[in-house]
């Protein structure tokens, strides 16, 4: 089998473990094990926690120490444990710390992944440009096929979805044994502050810069919202006897599968519309887009005028998701010196995926218990909280983010 295909099966399992659970464990969370909104975003907010650690750590470990693919072994190995231990709680408490093993050893395993596909197709003499994104959206078919395959299984409200994503996490630490080696290497000595990207730290000086990555912050609070509670939502409308039956309430995941669908069109689109109106525009739609996209949910329902909405809400999830994160990342990557572009995308996701995940989960679950009344849920006027929150922060960012994408420029 040629190192393309092989990585494809590494890239397919990689999101099918985050694919079985990510979207479908807060109905579990909430509905099975009745859990509160806080308790569910904390239990979420160990991703955004794990942002902040292990990622750094252990891309010193593989620079330095280990090879990359025994690393990544390692890893899944521990996310494997992890998740069956998780998978027997019914304490928030407990599966908080299982959730947070789970997320330390997790997250460090997407920047392997692709250190590991950058490392084979160099050594093969494959242009990585070209080659890469077409082996990387293996990884979305693969949380796709995962999300399909639980909802279908009827498994969206059972421990079982992480029984799922235990046992592909140990096919993928067995499979990753067979990829190629890779060396680790001595590099020139660097201080803590570069391994820790603080070096970055430089761009806040620049105003263009601080409101940018202040923005990130902000924007990136409200990322995983839909994705913490969304399974929630669609699985409350069998609460009405008129909706018990429905696909909406029956297969929710699966609808909530178009998103990711949605996601690989829109990144197509991503290179003409930062070309035709640059990064400040782009990310103006990215917020008009999360705006809709929580606007439409709290409209939606499954009468067939509400699942239109719903479907126009999972389409717009692509270009809102795209256009602020990967639009955010060629940003830093054309205007930053390249002498510190690795430390500022580093920074990017840490305000992203670390601080504003993290806070975002923790006040989104405040918002769900200040909307629940009676053990019932508030969904219209939740989702309008994060919609109005989308469009202040959209018009504060017109007004405050001030920079030409004529200037070609690089940030000191």
């Amino acid at each position: 089998m040629n190192i393309k295909n092989r990585l494809k099966i590494m890239m397919f399992f990689q999101y099918f473990i985050w694919g079985s659970w990510l979207v479908t464990f807060g109905a579990y969370l909430l509905n099975t094990l009745h859990f509160s909104g806080v308790e569910v975003s904390m239990i979420f907010s160990t991703k955004a926690l794990a942002a902040l650690i292990t990622p750094f750590i252990v891309g010193i470990i593989a620079d330095k120490f280990l090879q990359a693919k025994h690393l990544y072994m390692f890893c899944h190995a521990i996310c494997a444990i992890a998740l069956f231990y998780a998978a027997s709680i019914n304490n928030a408490t407990l599966l908080f710390w299982a959730m947070l093993g789970n997320a330390l050893a997790y997250m460090p395993t997407i920047a392997l992944s692709n250190s590991i596909s950058y490392h084979c197709l160099d050594k093969d003499n494959l242009d990585t440009v070209a080659t890469f994104p077409k082996i990387r959206v293996f990884g979305t078919v693969g949380f796709i096929i995962a999300m399909w395959a639980v909802s279908l299984c009827k498994l969206e409200l059972s421990a079982a979805q992480l029984y799922i994503a235990c046992i592909a996490s140990l096919i993928l630490a067995i499979y990753s044994s067979t990829l190629p080696n890779i060396e680790t290497q001595k590099k020139p000595k660097q201080s803590w502050s570069s391994y820790l990207g603080l070096d970055a730290f430089v761009l806040f000086k620049n105003p263009v810069m601080a409101v940018f990555f202040l923005f990130a912050m902000l924007l990136g609070a409200i990322l995983q919202v839909t994705n913490t509670f969304g399974g929630a939502f669609l699985h409350d409308f069998g609460k009405t006897q008129e909706f018990q039956n429905s696909l909406i309430v029956q297969y929710p995941a699966i609808l909530l599968s178009v998103s990711q669908m949605a996601e690989v069109a829109f990144i197509l689109t991503i290179p003409f519309f930062l070309k035709k109106f640059g990064i400040k525009k782009v990310i103006m739609i990215s917020i008009i887009a999360w705006t809709l996209r929580f606007g439409l949910f709290a409209f939606g329902d499954p009468t067939p005028f509400g699942f239109a909405l719903l479907m126009l809400s999972m389409i717009v999830y692509g270009c809102a998701f795209d256009f602020f994160n990967i639009s955010g990342s060629i940003f830093i990557e054309k205007e930053v010196n390249s002498n510190i572009r690795a430390s500022a995308q580093g920074l990017f996701m840490t305000m992203v995926n670390g601080i504003g995940a993290y806070f975002g989960s923790i006040l989104s679950g405040v918002v769900v218990d200040i909307c629940t009344h009676n053990g019932v849920k508030d969904w219209q006027t939740i989702w309008l909280i994060f919609a109005c929150y989308a469009l202040v922060l959209g018009i504060v960012f017109y007004y405050s983010f001030n920079y030409n994408y004529t200037k070609n420029n690089s940030v000191e």
